[in-house]
């Protein structure tokens, strides 16, 4: 396969940028798989796993959360609210906040509190599903 240019970025850093074969993404309305001269399209992330396909046959997998994908004719940019490394996710740890998570959500006094608590857990469950 041909390789192209691909970038992920979150607001903390540069988390991946170099050619690529493929990569896979969690589009607003399915996955999506980018190939070198695929057509221009710009779409929203929802959460999942990014596969990264490299032109050096490795292949990277990051949990996103949220964010812009823009494939054009310079390769592909993804934008993401967040980003992780699948292999950097600490899975005890992710439990333990999970647990947390629940706990705060049943002793929530105020519907915003309860707000709060509910999109904190369903962030940290979205990770979880991507590791499990």
């Amino acid at each position: 396969m041909t390789a192209f240019h691909f970038e992920l970025v979150s607001p903390e850093k540069l988390l991946f940028s170099g050619d690529v074969e493929s990569v896979v993404a969690p589009g607003a309305e399915g996955q999506f798989t980018v190939l070198k001269d695929h057509a221009p399209v710009m779409t929203t992330l929802k959460s999942g796993v990014v596969t990264v396909a490299g032109d050096d046959g490795k292949v990277e997998k990051l949990f996103v959360r949220g964010g812009f994908a823009d494939v054009n004719a310079a390769g592909f940019t993804i934008l993401a609210e967040l980003a992780v490394p699948l292999a950097d996710i600490d899975v005890a740890k992710l439990d333990a906040d999970i647990k947390n998570a629940r706990e705060d959500l049943a002793d929530a006094k105020s519907d915003e509190a309860r707000a709060t608590a509910g999109v904190k857990l369903a962030q940290l469950e979205e990770m979880r599903a991507s590791v499990a």
